[in-house]
């Protein structure tokens, strides 16, 4: 025991440097700690291999495109509310244009659309491109007639005997002035993927005939005899039996049974008129092949 103890007593020089000792020790670790909370909060650059970058770049580009929104043309006197709101409408927007239309009337152009809505000009600068007016928009009403009467055929032709439209040949419609062997054969073809013509100014809707030689061509010809057009029914058709409609598109034919689906059918053919890129100025003619 004398002897442990002994390993204990400390002279007053001895007791002293073991303090300072001690003290010396802390001061050390509490040096450490403050330096090491300091490099934590220090802001290095962080240094990355340019292809893992290259990659990272990539990466984001994905992503900004998946989030965003793309726009395709549309007409904008129906924008419904969620439309509006992607298109960064505010709602007192919004209920101004609906307000606008239960009058019955339409926006004919992107100023007249503003002075509607009361939009910002950076808004419409941003979203105008996309604006998509049929022809019919150019009057205050709509009211489709049931046959156009755009064209104005010679109206001296009284006296004229008449070729059947749906009966004649492409050799026979060479005999006018400006139809080749081209022209005469897209015009047949056309013909048949229509079933046959239903009123003559179906003729200028012909590819790349030109309204002169579509006017001679009226002079000798016409709608005689009428085929039996099996109307589609709005309501039951599937997209591919719209689609085969020639003046319907396969992607408009499925905004089609989409939006009845959605509200359990088509009232009227008018509601037609509410699809994305559905063909407005094309509503009357459209009309002859579909009932509800």
């Amino acid at each position: 025991m004398k002897n442990l103890k002994s390993h204990f007593k400390f002279n007053k020089q001895e007791r002293s440097g073991i303090f300072f000792l001690i003290l010396f020790l802390i001061i050390i670790q509490v040096g450490y700690v403050v330096y090491d909370s300091y490099q934590i909060n220090e802001k290095y650059p962080l240094n990355i291999d340019s292809n893992f970058q290259v990659r990272i770049d990539s990466l984001k580009n994905v992503a900004l495109k998946n989030d965003t929104v793309k726009v395709y043309p549309f007409n904008p006197n129906y924008i419904s509310d969620f439309k509006g709101y992607t298109l960064g409408m505010s709602t007192d927007e919004i209920d101004k244009l609906h307000h606008f239309r239960k009058t019955n009337k339409f926006v004919n152009s992107a100023e007249e659309f503003q002075d509607v809505t009361n939009i910002s000009d950076s808004l419409l600068q941003v979203i105008s491109p996309f604006f998509k007016f049929p022809e019919w928009t150019t009057k205050q009403e709509y009211k489709p007639s049931k046959v156009s009467s755009k064209k104005n055929v010679n109206p001296t032709t009284e006296n004229v005997i008449f070729k059947d439209l749906n009966t004649t040949t492409a050799e026979e419609l060479r005999v006018v002035n400006g139809v080749g062997e081209k022209l005469s054969a897209r015009i047949i073809k056309f013909r048949k993927r229509l079933g046959g013509f239903l009123v003559d100014d179906q003729l200028f809707e012909v590819y790349y005939l030109d309204e002169e030689v579509a006017k001679r061509i009226l002079k000798q010809f016409k709608v005689i005899s009428k085929p039996n057009i099996v109307k589609i029914n709005i309501n039951t058709a599937t997209a591919y039996e719209l689609s085969k409609l020639i003046y319907i598109q396969k992607e408009v034919a499925e905004r089609i049974v989409n939006y009845r689906n959605l509200n359990g059918s088509i009232k009227s053919l008018n509601e037609l008129l509410k699809i994305e890129e559905f063909p407005a100025e094309r509503i009357d003619r459209i009309n002859l092949y579909l009932s509800l």
